[in-house]
């Protein structure tokens, strides 16, 4: 199944993987893994305020021979220092050093304040205004949808939320009510059973797996990610390692 990109409800495509800068760090780490993952063919690069790394990403883009309009560049509102989100998308665009983004999360429910409603009209007004080509959001249950829908006059364009084979019956709600909607989801931290949890239970049928179809134990949860929600889902790598940048996509 090709990786093809994903059109959006706001009309933008978004690409099908890309690279997220979660647990990279700070300095010139991240730097380096974000234009080696560029350098490997990724285009699209996720970062947040919460990763503290925004200012890094944005070097790295700068250092990179691709034009801006080659890479797709997501960041997230979360809350940082008390921010409200007019500041914070203004203080994220300057980090990066861009004058828009092309998606732009609530990176969690609890960010919402005073409410979602009030919180959503104003990611909404950073949509028109221009600064995020697509808005959405990030760890969204379907209470917190149905909450945001009932007011909102843009639909959030994705949901982003964490999904592995250990909590896949826990989120199929979430994924359930987004088809629905028309509002995409973004799956990460698909390699948590390789990455943090290994000698687990799914050890064994992972490798089987990747043993019967020739492939690494890493490919196995990205081709399930996909294939469960087929053009409708968008996962989001966020390995660091040069052998995994290479292998995972």
């Amino acid at each position: 199944m090709p990786w093809e990109p994903i059109k959006l409800n706001s009309g933008h495509y978004i690409p099908s993987i890309g690279f997220g800068t979660w647990k990279t760090g700070n300095g010139q780490g991240p730097i380096d893994q974000v234009k080696q993952a560029l350098g490997n063919g990724f285009t699209h690069i996720d970062t947040a305020q919460a990763y503290k790394n925004e200012e890094e990403t944005g070097v790295a883009l700068k250092e990179t021979e691709l034009s801006r309009s080659d890479v797709y560049v997501t960041t997230k509102y979360s809350g940082s220092n008390g921010l409200d989100i007019p500041t914070s998308i203004n203080n994220s665009l300057n980090s990066l050093g861009v004058s828009d983004v092309d998606l732009y999360l609530v990176h969690s429910p609890r960010l919402a304040v005073p409410d979602i409603p009030t919180c959503w009209a104003q990611m909404e007004k950073v949509n028109e205004d221009g600064l995020a080509k697509s808005i959405g959001i990030s760890n969204f249950g379907v209470q917190h949808m149905e909450t945001l829908l009932a007011s909102a006059k843009v639909k959030p364009a994705v949901n982003q939320v964490c999904s592995t084979p250990n909590n896949s019956k826990r989120q199929k709600p979430i994924l359930e009510y987004a088809a629905k909607n028309g509002i995409i989801i973004e799956a990460y931290s698909a390699l948590i059973p390789i990455t943090q949890l290994p000698g687990g239970p799914l050890d064994k049928p992972l490798n089987e797996i990747a043993a019967k179809f020739g492939v690494t134990t890493e490919q196995i949860p990205h081709g399930v990610d996909q294939s469960q929600g087929g053009r409708r889902r968008h996962l989001e790598f966020k390995e660091g390692t040069s052998a995994r940048l290479h292998r995972g996509r």
